[in-house]
């Protein structure tokens, strides 16, 4: 044992080093990889709802204002994605769905630099400096013709896409896989891919650094997994994907097909991307606020009290990097939070053990509500899903 401890040192420093680096200089998520419907469901969100929530790609914040809450403050350290947000957001507001469409349900454009020239003036600075040199995001190539084939998470997507693409078996039982009518058929599926699909290629691909960092975990999320699970990442995955792809059914779900296929249909898409959602949108996209900076800063700077908090899993890495910064942004939970305010948070870890234990009598957890929902997950690779109430 003792002779592992440096190398496992290494693969922790070069984990760490490659996370900040992908996270301070790239867009790292191209679409939200949370699914809001499980989110909708307990937090009951109305017109007197006042939301803070982690931006990701913003798919979810447009989702939230389906249920035409109060305000909704999307706060994202990476100005990245919320350039993202800035621009689905600036196109509802001028009413341009095809436009909208085709560049987030299509993930291509026929010529986005003539439409950006159009609408630059409208975005924040961040979001002009991104897309100035992004327009190539949309642009149809026989490379990497998709948004959805951009960004950190975009990049190993597409990496994944290409190297089982290229196995013809694979391939077809992927498209079989998509086009599945019910269960039964996805299981039987299913099972003639995965023995095909974990080949050495996923394996190497699976215990790189570069690749973790890439698709968003940190290494506090692999240790935690590591540790925890029987079989360790490997293990993980390979359940994950097995449930999602045998329990789950594939006709709505959108976030396993835009990354396997490069776009959504009409029929098998985000909210935001329904055309009989748009003009509920455009009515309410004034509610939808943009924040750079860290969910603390948000809760020092903010005049109102919240009702509802979206942390994502980002409390995975404070607990492992700055325990510190993990327990003043509970503080200020506590301290801007409304009366039974709601908190929805995930972890890689299947319990939530990071949480700081002066906590308990301040927050009421609801595990048995969180843990049927969770096993309907269409994303299915967190660990577990939490949902509390402030007390």
């Amino acid at each position: 044992m003792p002779k592992k401890a440096p190398l496992d040192r290494l693969r922790t420093y070069a984990h760490d080093l490659c996370f900040k680096g992908m996270h301070g200089n790239r867009l790292i998520y191209n679409a939200c990889w949370e699914d809001p419907r499980l989110d909708r469901k307990v937090m009951q969100i109305g017109r007197t709802s006042r939301i803070a929530m982690i931006t990701s790609a913003g798919c979810n914040a447009l989702d939230y204002l389906l249920d035409d809450p109060q305000e909704i403050h999307a706060v994202d350290l990476n100005s990245r994605q919320n350039a993202v947000l800035a621009l689905k957001a600036h196109l509802i507001k001028l009413g341009a769905f095809d436009d909208l469409y085709a560049l987030f349900g299509n993930g291509v454009h026929g010529n986005f630099s003539k439409l950006y020239k159009t609408i630059q003036a409208e975005l924040p600075e961040y979001a002009r400096r991104f897309w100035r040199s992004k327009a190539h995001y949309f642009r149809k190539m026989p490379i990497k013709g998709s948004f959805y084939f951009h960004g950190a998470s975009g990049d190993v997507a597409w990496v994944v896409r290409s190297l089982m693409f290229a196995n013809r078996k694979i391939r077809h039982l992927l498209q079989e896989l998509l086009a599945a009518e019910d269960l039964a058929e996805q299981q039987r599926i299913y099972t003639q891919l995965e023995p095909a699909v974990w080949n050495w290629a996923c394996r190497m691909i699976i215990r790189s650094p570069l690749v973790m960092a890439m698709i968003g975990v940190p290494r506090a999320q692999s240790r935690l997994i590591d540790e925890r699970y029987p079989g360790a990442m490997l293990g993980f995955i390979k359940d994950k994907l097995r449930h999602v792809f045998t329990e789950i059914p594939m006709k709505d779900n959108y976030f396993w097909r835009v990354y396997l296929t490069g776009s959504y249909t009409r029929e098998c898409c985000p909210n935001y991307l329904r055309e009989e959602n748009f003009a509920l949108l455009q009515a309410r996209i004034g509610q939808l606020h943009l924040h750079t900076c860290s969910v603390a800063d948000l809760l020092r700077q903010s005049r109102e009290p919240f009702s509802h908090f979206v942390l994502l899993d980002h409390q995975d890495w404070m607990a492992y990097h700055n325990h510190d910064a993990l327990e003043e942004e509970w503080r200020l939970i506590l301290q801007q939070g409304r009366p039974k305010a709601k908190i929805l948070l995930r972890s890689a870890g299947l319990h939530a053990e990071f949480l700081p234990g002066w906590l308990n009598g301040q927050v009421t957890w609801h595990p048995r509500k969180t843990a049927a929902l969770h096993g309907q997950d269409r994303v299915g690779t967190y660990g577990s899903f939490h949902f509390g109430e402030l007390s």
